[in-house]
């Protein structure tokens, strides 16, 4: 098993889509020593410790005089909710900006993906080697993707998120506090990350190349315990001491549960192991704003 740490040589990352989760995998980063480079349209919220790139990853005129980097996290969010939008994103952004640093001698890039690749949905268990076949269009976008990255001659790994939640997604909160949750059956696994652990997680795959450690071409990151729907939303209700009142059918996007053995193998401890563990702060802060 191998265990990252800070004694490693500073490296020079450039983090691509620098936003709610590229901050603080920066400020982490910049914590352990390494030179953080943030590349985002608007640079003004980036805090001091990054160094700002203002940049559109869709225009290559932009990304012509790129810093001399060590490692790329490309962590972009799709503006807009359709295929085009998630093309010029996860695509034709990732494309421009391999060409950008073509010339250069990056070890290697992190491209954060998700588990919208999997089609799986009899509640079974998936992991790295199983098969892809995505429904929609923003899976088979970022199944384009990550093909187009372990293609490249730039060494590639892909991080699989499974759904993020934490500070500013409250989605769930909201619905179960006007006492909306799910019905238990037919069940319905769900599987997430903390925004924490995301940024853990990165930092940690970072920390593992920079110690010269052979990174896998594909993890998936997602928490210990898949739950069902059911479980998550009735539990959240105890905790907010509200009652369910309706219930709905679990929502569409299949049923599976994802395995992050080979993250643990690696020497990943989750700092969230379970939701009941990262909701516990959230709950508190969203009463606080009721």
């Amino acid at each position: 098993m191998h265990v990252s740490d800070s004694t490693q040589t500073s490296q020079r990352v450039l983090i691509a889509g620098c936003g709610d989760i590229g901050i603080h995998l920066a400020l982490q980063l910049n914590e352990q020593g390494h030179k953080v480079y943030g590349l985002r349209r608007n640079i003004n919220q980036l805090p001091g410790a990054i160094h700002g790139i203002c940049a559109d990853l869709g225009d290559p005129s932009q990304l012509c005089s790129l810093p001399a980097i060590d490692m790329l996290v490309y962590c972009v969010a799709a503006s807009q909710r359709d295929e085009a939008g998630y093309r010029q994103a996860y695509v034709e952004g990732l494309a421009n900006l391999q060409a950008a640093l073509a010339s250069q001698d990056v070890k290697r890039i992190l491209f954060v993906s998700s588990s919208a690749v999997y089609h799986q949905n009899d509640d079974g268990w998936v992991d790295e080697a199983s098969a892809t076949q995505p429904p929609r269009f923003n899976g088979k976008v970022m199944l384009e993707a990550e093909q187009q990255l372990l293609q490249h001659t730039i060494p590639g790994t892909v991080v699989r998120f499974s759904g993020i939640y934490g500070p500013g997604r409250s989605h769930m909160l909201g619905q179960v506090f006007q006492g909306k949750g799910y019905a238990a059956e037919p069940v319905q696994f769900s599987n997430r990350i903390h925004r924490d652990d995301c940024s853990g997680v990165l930092a940690h795959l970072l920390n593992l190349q920079a110690q010269g450690e052979i990174l896998d071409d594909i993890y998936l990151a997602s928490d210990d315990y898949p739950s069902s729907l059911h479980e998550v939303s009735h539990w959240l209700a105890e905790q907010m001491d509200v009652v369910i009142t309706e219930e709905a059918q679990p929502r569409s996007g299949g049923s599976k549960q994802c395995s992050n053995r080979r993250l643990h193998t690696s020497g990943y401890q989750f700092k969230y192991p379970s939701f009941r563990e990262g909701y516990k702060s959230l709950v508190a802060e969203f009463l606080e704003q009721q």
